[in-house]
């Protein structure tokens, strides 16, 4: 067992920093033996069979390539849930979140709440608050039929109910639901910013779900806010998840917009993520 460990973190080295490499060796042993990591120490001396060990090599192959280590085991944790990810849908990010934290902290998770996640992807985000919002109606959108075929999985292996629909928010959506909430986590980096994008986001992970436009970087956000402003309950919030550098514009779009309290929240890292504001609508 810590032979293979071993092997696996002396071929990684000069890929990935150190700390990482140790991370990813854990991982792959115990998807690769199906052990947790209690079992691992407990089985120390466990010997892999042939087809475990080419198991190993091949995520080695992938890692080497800059395959998303979520991505070779096709699982991820999000928020205490376990979700399946593939390349129809970005790797939930520890950033997401938190701003799933701000709306549970910022909301009666007993309230029978109507909540919209817009641009679901995995699911994770509407995933999340229908596990704690246990008496809400969570529905949510995506543009990708791939990604919603995801997301129906992540929500039936989590045992979880939510309400996905196909649809580009891009397009004039009329004579829909209203909601209590509105959250989105749209694409929203800039085409030119491609350059400094690492290999293992960039040849990847869904484009569509991460680049917009030079020219127009908050067109999502603009066209959310418009929806919300016809379709939140009077009072309703409206919670996103924005580019570090657009803390200032996205919050003016708001108050442009009409939205009332609007709200900068730094995340962990100590940058610009989210913002929250509230439409008045009576």
């Amino acid at each position: 067992m810590q032979n293979t460990i071993k092997y696996i973190q002396s071929e990684l080295l000069g890929y990935y920093p150190e700390n990482e490499i140790k991370s990813f060796g854990y991982l792959l042993v115990e998807k690769v033996t199906g052990f947790s990591r209690t079992q691992l120490i407990i089985n120390s001396n466990y010997v892999f069979t042939e087809t475990q060990f080419k198991a190993v090599e091949a995520y080695i192959g992938g890692l080497k390539n800059f395959v998303p280590i979520q991505y070779l085991l096709g699982e991820t944790e999000f928020y205490g849930l376990q979700f399946c990810v593939n390349k129809a849908v970005l790797i939930p990010r520890p950033e997401t979140e938190e701003l799933v934290d701000w709306i549970v902290n910022d909301n009666n998770i007993k309230t029978e709440l109507r909540i919209l996640d817009i641009g679901t992807g995995s699911g994770c985000i509407a995933i999340a608050l229908k596990s704690v919002f246990a008496n809400a109606n969570v529905d949510a959108f995506d543009i990708s039929v791939e990604a919603l075929q995801t997301a129906n999985i992540n929500a039936k292996n989590n045992g979880l109910d939510v309400n996905f629909v196909e649809l580009n928010i891009l397009d004039s959506n009329e004579n829909l639901e209203k909601w209590d909430i509105i959250v989105s986590n749209p694409p929203y980096i800039p085409e030119l910013e491609k350059a400094d994008i690492l290999p293992n986001v960039l040849n990847y992970e869904p484009h569509i779900a991460l680049f917009v436009p030079d020219n127009d970087p908050l067109i999502f956000y603009r066209h959310i806010a418009d929806f919300a402003k016809k379709h939140l309950f009077p009072n309703g919030k409206l919670y996103f998840e924005i580019h570090r550098d657009a803390g200032e514009t996205t919050s003016n779009l708001l108050l442009d917009l009409g939205f009332t309290d609007v709200e900068l929240r730094k995340d962990i890292s100590g940058n610009n993520r989210m913002v929250k504001a509230r439409y008045v609508n009576v």
